[in-house]
């Protein structure tokens, strides 16, 4: 017999019928009704046990954490909070669990502890929303791109150049790390090693995904890349996904239609088709907010966070305008702001993006056209030669959530930007390469998929959204 899931058995219309399920147990109670998930829904099912069936020593192992296999009659609910259950006929315990040494008790346990326990944390009822949820929008986010005409590429892991320039990479090497080879200048002679050249694991797929877009027209990542930036800040990892689209003859206005567009049809698909995991999270969500004080709670719930952005146009504002309204703003005035607004150039921060965003326009922001000095050097220069064609776009309660820009499509351009950094040009001749034969206005951003799981989820810990979180000193599982 074909063993149905949780959430088929939940939403079935047919009673009386004869089902085999097998799930882990999340409670037993008085010898007789156990709480079975399989891992489909956030909801139980409810399996009746007559205990004067069945072996005692049989029932004592079933425990919490438990895998079951159960066979028997689905029928109409006596008690509240469910239309059906099942009457257990058979009940076979497929693995115990020793309910003295099970971490996951049916109780609360703090993020903190879970994060310990990553390899069993899915077990709890709020990971398994989380993790049904970054299912839903990795869907999404393939669908919206496969349905829009863009090829999926994989761009490589290793690679030989720093996209960002942080300089904050993992080093791939197969050198002997206590006797490496040296140079006659007693430098690493990287010419020994495996791909005979220093290369690290990606900070970003971009450079390679604009080698596609100048061929394929419309591309897109999504995999996984890395900085070994030593933070332990509940924003940062050190190992995360991004989503990385790439347009050939795209510019900055039409980028922005793209990243708005591409935002409000995955966060719309994900509450659609996540509804019940979405208000349980909304539930911890409100019932966390209650232990704050009153100024450090949400003027939001996340159901209405996530409708704010997937119903309201997002702002389109440059950066100087932007940089004129916090300059003038009462927190700035105040010295509310932990990083004080003086003058046209800083580097805006999280507090900055959300006061826009929260505050003063009251809808998701789109910043434009940023200070050169503070973006990347492929971001296309404007004619006042001291902007660039970069956009940000801000949601309420996580600032940043997409970063990308106009690319500098002219070569001479490129190459004054790339000589004034210190990029050496050897290193980077391919990707010159594409400003020399067949250059166009092309556009491109990048996504980080755990901040969209983070705001999407109402989580405020972004090693909270990721099955395996790797930060510094971290990598236990």
């Amino acid at each position: 017999m074909k063993s149905p899931s949780v959430k088929e058995l939940l939403t079935a219309t047919h009673i009386l019928q004869e089902v085999v399920i097998n799930g882990w147990v999340k409670t037993f109670r008085s010898n007789r009704f156990i709480a079975l998930n399989d891992g489909s829904t956030i909801n139980n099912i409810q399996c009746v046990v007559d205990f004067e069936n069945f072996d005692e020593n049989l029932l004592k192992k079933v425990s919490t954490g438990a895998a079951v296999k159960i066979s028997g009659t689905l029928v109409e609910s006596q008690g509240r909070g469910q239309k059906v259950e099942i009457q257990v006929k058979e009940l076979t315990v497929l693995g115990e669990s020793d309910p003295d040494t099970y971490p996951i008790q049916p109780k609360k346990h703090s993020l903190e502890f879970l994060r310990e326990k990553a390899h069993l944390r899915v077990r709890t009822n709020t990971f398994s929303a989380i993790m049904r949820v970054r299912s839903t929008l990795s869907f999404a986010i393939h669908q919206y791109f496969q349905k829009n005409g863009f090829v999926y590429t994989h761009t490589p892991i290793v690679t030989g150049s720093d996209a960002e320039g942080a300089g904050e990479m993992f080093r791939v090497t197969t050198l002997d790390a206590k006797n490496p080879p040296l140079t006659e200048e007693g430098e690493v002679n990287y010419k020994e090693d495996f791909f005979a050249k220093e290369t690290n694991l990606t900070v970003s797929g971009q450079l390679e995904a604009e080698t596609f877009a100048m061929a394929l027209g419309k591309v897109y990542t999504f995999g996984p890349t890395f900085r070994a930036e030593n933070s332990n800040t509940s924003r940062h990892l050190a190992e995360f996904w991004m989503v990385e689209p790439e347009v050939a003859f795209n510019d900055l206005d039409a980028n922005m239609d793209l990243a708005e567009d591409f935002i409000k049809n995955v966060i719309s698909y994900t509450l659609e088709n996540c509804k019940e995991d979405i208000e349980f999270l909304e539930k911890r969500l409100l019932d966390e907010e209650k232990t704050k004080p009153q100024a450090e709670r949400s003027e939001m719930a996340l159901i209405e966070k996530l409708k704010f952005v997937s119903e309201n146009n997002f702002k389109r504002v440059s950066y100087t305008e932007a940089i004129d309204i916090l300059r003038n703003s009462k927190p700035n005035k105040k010295k509310k702001f932990k990083y004080p607004i003086d003058a046209w150039g800083a580097d805006l921060q999280s507090e900055h993006e959300r006061y826009l965003v929260e505050k003063h326009f009251k809808c998701p922001v789109i910043l434009f056209d940023y200070p050169a000095d503070i973006k990347a050097f492929y971001m296309r220069l404007n004619e006042d030669g001291k902007t660039v064609r970069a956009m940000d776009i801000l949601f309420p309660g996580i600032g940043e959530i997409v970063g990308g820009s106009q690319r500098e499509e002219r070569l001479d351009v490129l190459l004054e930007k790339t000589k004034a950094l210190g990029i050496d040009e050897e290193e980077l001749w391919w990707y010159l390469d594409l400003r020399k034969f067949g250059t166009a206005v092309h556009s491109g951003f990048g996504l980080g998929f755990e901040r969209l799981v983070l705001f999407a989820t109402g989580m405020s810990n972004i090693r909270d959204v990721i099955p395996f979180p790797r930060t510094p000193q971290n990598a236990e599982f």
